[in-house]
């Protein structure tokens, strides 16, 4: 009993992912998220969605036999496993990631999408996570975030209270040097505050009309964004029924 309770305390200890694994790992939580129907998924499955078009950047090229790889080494550290499906001729594989970490669905919802995209502004990032988990403002993303911020599993380039940051995933290996840069972020702000004393009275005067303007601004991107998801869901929606009707076919062609 204290083995496994000593191993379960080391899988809980992983804090960084190779680029592969961070995608696959993405892929099976985006589509337990968004497709359950069809979830857990195929090698097949998986594979396409590391290589789909849409909400992925960068476009990746994964070939069945490199996901399989990366799917071992994701099983080894328990965040992963297969499952048979009932015809026994297909494994399956499904995510661990509740069973291992404490994440709340918004904040698996923010690792997804960062993990698939990567480095974008806290608007992006809520409406490309309400896809998959209801965020109802930025307020609510900002408190789910920084309960993320403050295990170091995430990162930002400033405070998450300010407008127009970008935030991150923190789960980079050390050599792919992907830190973003904090104190740049404040010294640029710092240097907008003395740029001199002839433009704080326009500043000053305006800020409550600029702020209305950016909140204005922000709301229409993110409602943007969400309908981009919606038709981005459907397309998935259809390639993933479509590969399904194909294996089917292969199935009841081997009976």
């Amino acid at each position: 009993m204290n083995d496994t309770t000593q191993e379960e305390k080391e899988l809980l200890k992983i804090t960084e992912l190779s680029k592969p694994q961070r995608r696959v790992l993405g892929v099976l939580l985006e589509k337990a998220f968004t497709t359950p129907d069809q979830y857990p998924l195929t090698l097949k499955a998986i594979t396409t969605g590391c290589n789909q078009k849409s909400n992925r950047d960068p476009i990746s090229h994964y070939s069945e036999s490199q996901v399989f790889e990366t799917l071992e080494t994701l099983r080894e550290t328990g965040i992963v496993a297969v499952v048979h499906s009932e015809s026994g001729r297909t494994e399956r594989y499904r995510h661990y990631m509740r069973h291992r970490f404490n994440f709340t669905e918004p904040q698996l919802a923010i690792l997804t999408e960062l993990w698939l995209r990567g480095r974008q502004t806290m608007g992006e990032l809520r409406g490309r996570a309400s896809r998959m988990v209801p965020i109802e403002s930025l307020e609510q993303l900002r408190a789910e975030f920084k309960g993320l911020l403050d295990q170091n599993y995430v990162q930002s380039n400033g405070s998450i209270e300010r407008r127009g940051i970008e935030v991150d995933h923190n789960w980079y290996k050390e050599s792919e040097g992907k830190k973003l840069g904090f104190e740049s972020s404040l010294e640029s702000e710092s240097a907008k505050d003395e740029s001199g004393p002839h433009n704080q009275p326009a500043v000053n005067t305006s800020s409550s009309d600029e702020s209305s303007l950016l909140q204005m601004i922000e709301q229409l991107q993110t409602e943007n964004q969400s309908m981009k998801q919606q038709i981005e869901m459907l397309t998935e929606s259809v390639q993933v029924l479509s590969q399904q009707l194909t294996e089917l076919k292969q199935e009841l062609g081997s009976v």
